[in-house]
């Protein structure tokens, strides 16, 4: 059965990754940040990607120094800050003030209250989230999906959204090791059903080092067992012409804007 997360939204999915921002990304080849760019993870970044029509958009959740989740994907605030401290040590009103000229920061509560009708990917980044998001997703459960290259982290936080009493589990993607044991099983051509159970989506990198991991055996038996394949992160047209060619449900892009224009 479908998850509603999926349901009354355009396909393929464009999902905006880390929002919308203007500053560059951790694949940039300089992290300099022009005065007044907007960051990733940011209430700005965030409403520049529903502004451009996004339906879906990407996150990654750490917990400050005072125990709130927040939108944050690195460990440390050295990229973003030049400050080596991890987000676990820094307090949630001084990481506030630090993300207010760029942009803002969010806790994921702050974020699905701003946001209603937007549909979320949080990737868990740490074990610490685990529990308090599973209070705080519990009433939204229909319109998040939660992921973690951690498939025991993910595992654990669907099973704290079920016990704040959602009234369904949230959709989930695969973990690391359960995206490459269906890329291995399904060049096999061995059952991935056990692989795939209560997996909702498969979002991968078109290659992962030296091996492909997106291919056709892969795909069809991602779709044979009703699971959606997303492939990360996509920026040029070009890429997810030929990506939604071939069959894949949607990408992860910091291009939300061209995304859209390209695929719709």
């Amino acid at each position: 059965m479908t998850h509603p997360y999926f349901l009354k939204s355009r396909h393929p999915r464009v999902l905006a990754h880390r929002g919308l921002p203007t500053a560059p990304g951790e694949d940039s080849p300089s992290n300099a940040v022009l005065p007044g760019a907007v960051w990733e993870n940011t209430a700005a970044a965030f409403a520049a990607a529903h502004a451009a029509g996004a339906e879906y958009i990407e996150t990654d959740c750490r917990v400050t120094a005072d125990g709130d989740v927040v939108l944050f994907h690195d460990e440390t605030l050295t990229r973003l800050l030049s400050d080596d401290r991890t987000v676990g040590e820094v307090g949630t009103r001084e990481l506030a003030g630090l993300l207010a000229p760029h942009g803002g920061l969010l806790t994921v509560g702050e974020m699905l209250e701003m946001f209603p009708e937007t549909r979320f990917n949080i990737d868990v980044k740490t074990d610490a989230a685990t529990t308090p998001l599973g209070r705080i997703i519990a009433p939204h459960a229909h319109r998040v999906l939660l992921t973690s290259f951690s498939d025991a982290r993910r595992r654990r936080t669907v099973d704290a959204v079920l016990a704040a009493g959602a009234a369904m589990r949230p959709a989930t993607s695969a973990g690391r090791s359960s995206m490459m044991r269906v890329r291995l099983l399904s060049a096999l051509r061995l059952p991935c059903a056990r692989a795939l159970r209560d997996i909702d989506a498969l979002q991968i990198p078109e290659r992962y080092g030296p091996v492909r991991v997106l291919t056709p055996s892969l795909l069809r038996a991602a779709h044979r067992h009703g699971v959606e394949v997303h492939v990360w992160t996509v920026n040029a047209s070009d890429d997810m012409r030929r990506l939604i060619a071939l069959g894949v449900d949607g990408v992860v892009t910091d291009r939300a804007d061209t995304a859209l224009h390209t695929l719709f």
